[in-house]
């Protein structure tokens, strides 16, 4: 028997988008607030990241979560934990299940804040046999921060980007010598690898760009893997641990089965300025509509979202019809995406597939130029490259899609 309640707020994920949005909202007074998290505890991935740098310098992960949910909690919001969000009944009823059964909950306004995940070894179409030893960097932290399991003692971490520094993170203090970081890349992809890697205390390892994995080798437990160079060449490094870093996709699944919108650059849902989906009433934030950005950017969108909410539920207009906003390469997506008529812009986020050096961002419509912008360092690949949203107001609501691409 699937037991029915109401809310005026159901968000869906507990990290830091979510638990920032709920927070805001709950001191709002915008009625019952409720966050949904299907892991055992609130916090998102932060709880699993035991370095520092997160918001102020020195404040570790797992702290960083913790002020997250006690503001949310102190706040006045519901936070419940172990519960899942399996679909959809309606347009705003969600059917979840957890310790207490099945349960479906209709709301004035869902705020979907699902996060992202690593792309896994077998998404990455990598071949060879299937042995232990193969983590994204997700589970890597898990297993040592929580559970504290024995990891191996040779690791090659695959992928030479932010979060890839965070494994080497984790896995020092698992004890596990790393024996190579490997980019299919011409460079790391931050911008002073071994900036980075001090910055979260692990010492330099060696970077092997311009190599993909080819195959894993080993049955039971991984004992190496195979690399394969540009020019051909292959070579096997000895290992017993590969950490397969980076190549998020948001965890779009709930807002696909609810019909709602997806962008097909960032593979997750399409949204407006205000985090508006296309699905009235459904509003989405965090690294569910861009994986990914930091937790901090992440929380701080969580607070712009709940502005956007309480004008929702002040019975605001739903906009109708969205200009789309697309990218041209070599950019990769932009995010938000959809530019609704009379809703104020900040700022958009944009990846880029390569890397590109001083580039000139040209947004157009309809081959009517809106705006230009010089951005003055070299963007990389998982990189996060920022454009001024001071042109909207420029924008043709009757017009063909608005674009972005490298003058």
């Amino acid at each position: 028997m699937r037991r029915q309640r109401g809310v005026d707020v159901l968000v869906v994920g507990a990290g830091p988008a979510g638990l920032a949005a709920a927070a805001r909202l709950a001191a709002s007074r915008a009625g019952t607030v409720e966050v949904l998290e299907r892991e055992a505890r609130a916090g998102g991935v932060p709880r699993h990241c035991h370095h520092g740098g997160f918001g102020r310098w020195g404040v570790t992960g797992p702290r960083y979560a913790e002020s997250l949910v006690e503001a949310a909690l102190g706040a006045g919001a519901a936070v419940r934990t172990g519960v899942s969000a399996t679909g959809w009944a309606g347009p705003l009823s969600v059917d979840t299940t957890g310790p207490h059964g099945l349960e479906r909950i209709t709301a004035r306004a869902v705020v979907l804040a699902t996060g992202a995940r690593e792309r896994p070894r077998a998404a990455r179409l990598v071949p060879g046999t299937r042995p232990a030893g193969v983590f994204t960097t997700g589970e890597l932290q898990q297993a040592v921060n929580i559970y504290r399991q024995e990891i191996g003692t040779r690791a090659v971490v695959v992928g030479a980007e932010p979060v890839s520094y965070a494994a080497l993170s984790a896995l020092r203090r698992a004890g596990v010598e790393v024996v190579a970081l490997v980019t299919e890349e011409a460079r790391a992809q931050v911008g002073r690898g071994r900036a980075a890697a001090a910055r979260l205390g692990v010492p330099p390892v060696p970077l092997l760009t311009g190599a993909v994995v080819a195959e894993l080798l080993g049955r039971g437990r991984l004992s190496g893997v195979r690399l394969r160079r540009g020019d051909g060449r292959e070579t096997v490094l000895a290992c017993d641990t590969v950490v397969f870093t980076g190549d998020f996709v948001p965890d779009h699944e709930l807002a696909r089965r609810g019909g709602v919108l997806l962008d097909p650059g960032t593979r997750g849902p399409a949204v407006d300025a205000s985090f508006r989906t296309a699905s009235p009433g459904v509003f989405a934030v965090g690294s569910g509509i861009h994986a990914v950005e930091p937790a901090p950017v992440a929380a701080g969108e969580g607070v712009r979202v709940a502005g956007s909410v309480g004008r929702h539920l002040g019975d605001a207009g739903w906009p109708g019809d969205a200009v789309p906003l697309v990218v041209d390469a070599p950019l990769r997506w932009v995010a938000p995406n959809r530019l609704a008529p009379g809703t104020p812009a900040g700022r958009f986020v944009l990846r880029t597939e390569e890397a590109v050096v001083w580039p000139l961002l040209v947004v157009t419509q309809d081959g009517r130029r809106l705006y230009q912008q010089r951005v003055r360092r070299r963007v990389l690949p998982n990189q996060g490259v920022y454009l001024s949203g001071g042109w909207a107001g420029r924008v043709d609501a009757g017009g063909g899609p608005v674009r972005v691409s490298v003058g």
